[in-house]
Formats: C-alpha cells, structure tokens, sequence
C-alpha cells in the first residue's frame, strides 16, 4: 500500500467517532410494560369502543307523592 494512501485512511479511520468508547454509547432503551398490562390496557381500549354510546339522560330527583 501507498505510503499516503496508508496515511489518508488513518487520518479517516481516528476521524471516526469510536463505537467502543463509552462516551459514545447509546443510551439503554426504557424499559416497556409487560405483555399482560399492554394486553390489559388493550382490552379496556377495546371495550370502550364496543359499548354502544348513549346519550346522556338528565338528573331527575323524584320527589316523595
């Protein structure tokens, strides 16, 4: 190899950022809901969507005949 060519490809190789450098890692991804909740959550979503929508009656107090 080319002397310059050897020294060209350091300089772009030390440029880098290294990925083993602690400095440069990637945070830890947080950490999800288990399968039952997400499953849970996912039945209530499901179950307010079939309740049929009724239309809101008014608060009647009946009062004693």
């Amino acid at each position: 190899m080319h002397s310059d060519t050897h020294l060209l490809l350091h300089h772009l190789r030390t440029a880098e950022p290294n990925c083993h450098n602690p400095e440069f890692t990637l945070p830890a991804p947080a950490p999800r809901p288990g399968l039952r909740t997400r499953l849970g959550w996912a039945l209530v979503e499901l179950g307010l969507r079939v309740l049929p929508r009724q239309a809101a009656r008014p608060f009647t107090v009946h009062s004693p005949a």
